[in-house]
């Protein structure tokens, strides 16, 4: 617990949480940083504090807070009564706020070298991130209480990295291309017509290589839209994929499939040509032509999304 604490910088390094429940409350210009997972966080009455939280397994629930902003990943997110938030945020369902105003959200971008193994032991998958598809119990008519981050904001410049020595001894990164969880540009209004389905199927190298396809096809110009981990039936399969499911239903049994969205100009000519180049030999579903490729994005996500519960 912190509380009560001002003008202070506080934190626990990895290991020091180890999976327990944590709770922050009244708390003023302070700058806090979990660096391990945790079960549930709970975050009441706080004003203009800097606020990181590695992995949470269940709920991060910000009460009648104002002027904060974080970076933070969790299974569930909650505002309630809060103003002049800003949250760089990764969440596996959606995001949800109430009674609150001026709430605003980026991806979630942070890298240290315990934190895939935290994410693992708080039984959250890096590439289910629904940051940027908020539910807002309270609307108001004729206003938005909510709204994205620009695209280019950066990271740092609003979750500033520790300055004391204790907490330094964090290797930290915010670089984009080393982040933990993948950058996508989510919600945001799409910039092309044409997007790609990639759905990479279990092994012992899915996440290498689906990052590597990442960085190849964001490092081509094109951009990362959404991100899914979740399993797959037969008849999934067969929907999504059409007549080429029976290629990969033996592939299903070994674990969840992951999928990547791209999008831009020339999208699935380019995906497809990096699969056959630096691929070659793994099974990977890519979407045939410009013209079946929104329709395979729909139908993956909607069936993942209806598993999810999102």
């Amino acid at each position: 617990m912190f509380s009560g604490l001002k003008d202070e910088t506080v934190g626990r390094l990895p290991g020091q949480v180890a999976g327990q429940q944590f709770l922050i409350q009244d708390c003023e210009n302070c700058n806090i940083y979990i660096f391990d997972h945790s079960a549930t966080i709970t975050i009441d009455d706080c004003t203009n504090c800097v606020i990181f939280l590695g992995p949470v397994k269940g709920s991060v629930f910000f009460r009648n807070c104002r002027d904060c902003k974080c970076t933070l990943a969790c299974q569930q997110f909650r505002v309630r009564d809060c103003r002049k938030l800003e949250v760089f945020l990764c969440c596996a369902t959606q995001p949800i706020i109430e009674s609150s105003t001026n709430i605003k959200f980026g991806c979630f971008q942070w890298y240290y070298p315990e934190l895939a193994f935290q994410f693992k032991d708080a039984g959250l998958s890096i590439f289910n991130n629904t940051w940027s598809n908020i539910h807002d119990f309270t609307p108001v008519s004729g206003e938005l209480n909510w709204s994205l981050l620009p695209e280019d904001a950066v990271v740092q410049d609003h979750v500033p990295l520790p300055t004391t020595e204790e907490l330094k001894a964090v290797r930290v990164s915010t670089e984009a291309n080393r982040s933990i969880v993948p950058v996508s540009r989510g919600q945001r209004q799409k910039s092309s017509d044409e997007s790609c389905l990639v759905v990479l199927f279990a092994g012992d190298y899915t996440i290498a290589n689906a990052r590597k396809l990442i960085d190849e096809m964001v490092g081509k110009g094109f951009f990362l839209v959404q991100t899914k981990e979740v399993s797959m039936k037969a008849e999934d399969a067969q929907r999504v994929f059409g007549e080429k499911a029976p290629d990969f239903l033996p592939l299903l049994n070994k674990g969840p499939v992951i999928a990547l969205e791209f999008n831009g100009d020339g999208a699935v000519e380019g995906c497809q040509l990096i699969v056959n180049e630096i691929f070659n030999g793994t099974k990977m579903f890519v979407s045939e032509s410009k013209e079946t490729a929104s329709g395979d994005v729909d139908s993956f996500y909607n069936f993942a999304d209806i598993q999810m519960g999102i």
